[in-house]
């Protein structure tokens, strides 16, 4: 099987992590993977890849100076995408996010290729212009497949649009065993990980932690991740007196050292679509506590057995929830116990089983156009 799979960038975000997982999986089958990305290979991978996969840097990812400047710049695109497909003659097309997905979708117009695209969002929380919202709308109809994380995402593709949708969560990674010893983190310490933007809600956590950390000051936080907010959430961590105990070390590529010295793992998001950083901290064997958003963590958790969830964009109900765990050593390990298991419905093998029934009836449904 030829595959190739197409993303704006390989950075440390959670659609990046999904395809190098898939990309990874796929070559170590003996599959033939070719991996197209749209920035500049200005730096490697954030997330290793396999040595048998073809990895392309089109360098076509610049934004444009005005909107009337993003028409032409987007033709540009699509046609250097185009010629990158033609000349992989893969099996199927496969792209994640919703620019690069209409990118992807116009490049194979008329190729008779089966193209999937990967919502990895919730569509009903989408950034997106109008403009972008109806290119999205018409090009989706010239795929064969959308793939979305979770059932609640299902009605926002109607399957009279003409391409079909299925559900595909991303796959969770059975933990390595740890790398280090050394101290990374206080003890006791709440960890949390992410892009360092509103969606995020970590400007949320920062106040919930500042309301309970009188009464528990000798736990600290750690916020792993990178992003365009990280001044506004310094800024704030100054204004709230927490730069002893509240930890931004950005980016790391030891993520699971990090999870597995922390004693509380909490997601503030306003918004998600099927969170992997969640995920990792659950495998790991991390108690858990996460905003009920629109999407993800409540497909992920049952509340009270292997996670908690409140309520989301509610300060005090972060607060009580945090403080409510941090207090009880006996409810963490309770949780701690149960959180492994999620690995029974969303281990790799079980989600590649899913990616291997999508890619059958991409071909079945791009045959079935040409008849």
């Amino acid at each position: 099987m030829k595959v190739t799979l197409v993303i704006y960038g390989l950075g440390s975000g959670g659609a990046e992590r999904v395809m190098s997982i898939l990309a990874n999986y796929w070559a170590s089958q003996g599959w033939e993977i070719t991996l197209i990305v749209l920035v500049p290979p200005t730096k490697p991978p954030f997330y290793a890849l396999d040595s048998r996969i073809k990895l392309k840097s089109l360098g076509i990812a610049e934004k444009s100076a005005s909107s009337f400047a993003a028409i032409p710049n987007t033709w540009r695109r699509v046609k250097i995408l185009r010629q990158e497909i033609i000349a992989d003659r893969p099996d199927v097309v496969i792209s994640f996010m919703g620019a690069v997905n209409v990118y992807n979708i116009l490049a194979c117009r008329n190729l008779n290729i089966p193209t999937i695209v990967c919502e990895h969002t919730y569509p009903g929380a989408t950034d997106a212009s109008k403009i972008w919202q109806l290119l999205m709308k018409w090009s989706y109809r010239h795929a064969d497949l959308v793939t979305v994380l979770t059932q609640s995402a299902v009605p926002f593709y109607p399957t009279d649009r003409g391409y079909q949708t299925i559900v595909i969560p991303n796959p969770v990674l059975t933990p390595p065993p740890i790398g280090v010893t050394d101290r990374l983190l206080p003890a006791p310490s709440l960890i949390a990980m992410g892009r360092l933007d509103p969606r995020k809600g970590f400007d949320l956590l920062l106040r919930a932690f500042h309301q309970i950390h009188p009464q528990y000051p000798d736990w600290q936080l750690t916020i792993l991740g990178e992003g365009s907010r990280r001044s506004q959430l310094e800024e704030l961590r100054s204004q709230l007196q927490l730069t002893d105990c509240v930890h931004l070390p950005g980016a790391v590529t030891n993520v699971r050292d990090y999870l597995a010295q922390a004693e509380l793992f909490v997601m503030p998001s306003r918004v998600e679509g099927f969170p992997m950083a969640l995920c990792e901290a659950m495998v790991c064997g991390l108690p858990v506590l996460s905003t009920d958003c629109l999407s993800g963590p409540r497909d992920i958790i049952d509340n009270g057995v292997n996670g908690v969830l409140v309520a989301p964009e509610d300060i005090d109900a972060l607060a009580t929830g945090l403080a409510a765990l941090m207090s009880d050593p006996a409810k963490r390990q309770h949780l701690a116990d149960n959180a492994p298991k999620i690995i029974d419905r969303f281990g790799v093998d079980r989600v590649m089983e899913m990616w291997t029934d999508a890619i059958e009836k991409s071909i079945y449904y791009c045959h079935s156009r040409q008849l």
